[in-house]
């Protein structure tokens, strides 16, 4: 975990009168407590920490407490069942700690992303892609800036794998700093649903939050469509933004415009009341030539490489955000046909084939419709798709992923992803619920087999997709990681085609 080098340690009283937290700790306890740093897990405590102990769905942070105070915490933030189980350090208590470590982050760190242009992305699908291309945007444009999301964070030229969208809330306001400290300008981030809901961005602020689009996914921990956007909704607010980008062909986009107390730019692909909108797209086999017009009247004109309707509409965002932001429209023209997009997000493989070989992170019943249309308009041939779901998630859109991956492609393989703990074949059953699987359409439990069989029957000018895990580097067998890498499993195939 990061953390910047000039924050200074802060006494167990102050910690208190911030969040209103209860002890059984005297006021001179309390003043001769200093506090260095703030972690939520055990095993990113460094010495002088506050280890801010969360109750689980498997497991309390307090636990942990005597692992924390080995490597050096000096006292725990929980609430009253994790108080009960620590015996050895310092304890103050709050109701809701999760809340409170938000709330304690960005004081302690002195509230770091108010110090940069931040801006929040949410929905559905396309996070990846509007942070990916906004920070592209903004490193073109000489702006130094932070990146972080379910790929990868970035400061500056810095990289490091994410190991969650949005990571939890004290080391958000650390990493936030870091970036402070290191002279960033602006900070881009995915914004989870899960992380409104588990409160990691709570004493957040962005200068501008966007929405992307709603479709079915997580209903494992939503339980609802409304739940869901809801929770969505949330980042909508005062509390946690200035402005909002919103993407107005969506129905939920729609509904959030007239929901939010925030000033709105609205975006789309095909109304040109929007404050954002498309005047020209004309897609060919490289790409697309575009014209956008934006508010007062700016008109940017490009040719970009980018794919698909879906990738058009997440480059109106970074486009609209970052002449928000101040960069000069006529720079952002020059950028537009240099983006890249995100990695595993219709990332091309190739080693000289006749067949296009594409992996993306489709994992909803929308993004697979999305994704399949795109690979038909970019196809001189047949569409063959692979496909599985993952264990341990929403069980209610496997059908409708099967459904998906079934009507939307010549050729549809049916197979693993991540099973977790589940047993793969009951995944499998419930993908092809009421399909009939007949030749050319396949069932391979083995992804590895399964991305094979998909290369074995591509023909020239076809289109060999292999959707699910995208950039992912594993595949979750019962609790074990093993590598795995779509991209280099394509690549295997198409090098030992039949």
């Amino acid at each position: 975990m990061l953390r910047p080098i000039t924050s200074s340690p802060k006494t167990l009283s102050a910690v208190c009168k911030v969040i209103d937290a209860t002890t059984s700790l005297n006021n001179e306890e309390l003043q001769s407590i200093l506090i260095s740093g703030l972690s939520q897990t055990s095993d990113s405590i460094c010495e002088g920490d506050l280890f801010i102990a969360l109750p689980g769905e498997k497991f309390h942070g307090a636990q942990f407490a005597k692992e924390a105070k080995a490597k050096g915490a000096v006292a725990v933030l929980t609430d009253v069942t994790g108080a009960s189980m620590i015996s050895d350090l310092p304890v103050i208590v709050t109701s809701n700690p999760r809340r409170a470590a938000g709330i304690v982050g960005a004081w302690f760190y002195s509230e770091p992303m108010r110090d940069l242009y931040s801006v929040g992305i949410t929905g559905t699908n396309g996070k990846t892609t509007v942070t990916t291309l906004l920070h592209q945007i903004m490193s073109f444009a000489g702006r130094e800036s932070g990146l972080i999301g379910t790929v990868e964070t970035r400061i500056g030229s810095e990289v490091m794998a994410s190991k969650r969208t949005t990571p939890e809330s004290a080391e958000l306001s650390a990493l936030t700093a870091v970036m402070r400290e290191r002279h960033m300008r602006n900070l881009v981030m995915e914004v989870s649903s899960h992380a409104i809901t588990l409160e990691r961005i709570r004493g957040s602020h962005f200068a501008v939050v966007g929405f992307t689009n709603l479709s079915q996914d997580h209903l494992d921990f939503h339980k609802t469509m409304e739940e869901y956007f809801l929770a969505k909704s949330r980042l909508f607010t005062f509390e946690y933004a200035d402005l909002a980008v919103i993407n107005v062909d969506d129905a939920y986009g729609e509904r959030l415009t007239k929901m939010t107390e925030l000033s709105v730019k609205t975006l789309s692909r095909y109304s040109s009341s929007a404050d954002w909108h498309f005047t020209q797209i004309v897609s060919d086999y490289i790409g697309a030539s575009i014209a956008i017009r934006g508010s007062g009247g700016i008109l940017i004109e490009a040719k970009t490489s980018l794919h698909g309707g879906f990738n058009y509409d997440n480059l109106l965002m970074a486009v609209a955000i970052a002449v928000e932001s101040g960069i000069d429209p006529i720079d952002i023209a020059a950028i537009i046909p240099r983006l890249t997009g995100a990695a595993g997000r219709l990332e091309a493989v190739r080693l000289g084939q006749n067949f296009t070989a594409l992996v993306d992170y489709a994992h909803s019943p929308e993004a697979v419709v999305r994704v399949l249309e795109t690979a038909h308009e970019i196809s001189e041939g047949n569409v063959i798709a692979v496909l599985g779901c993952g264990g341990d998630r929403d069980k209610t859109k496997r059908a409708l992923m099967g459904k998906a991956l079934f009507e939307g492609s010549d050729i549809a393989i049916f197979t693993s992803d991540n099973p977790r703990s589940e047993n793969p074949q009951d995944i499998l059953i419930q993908m092809v619920l009421d399909i009939d699987i007949k030749p050319p359409h396949e069932v391979i439990p083995d992804r590895a087999s399964a991305i094979r069989a998909a290369v074995n029957a591509a023909q020239s000018g076809d289109v060999v997709i292999v959707l699910g895990k995208g950039h992912e580097k594993g595949q979750e067998i019962n609790g074990e990681i093993t590598d795995f890498d779509d991209r280099i499993e394509l690549a295997k195939a198409i090098e030992n085609k039949k």
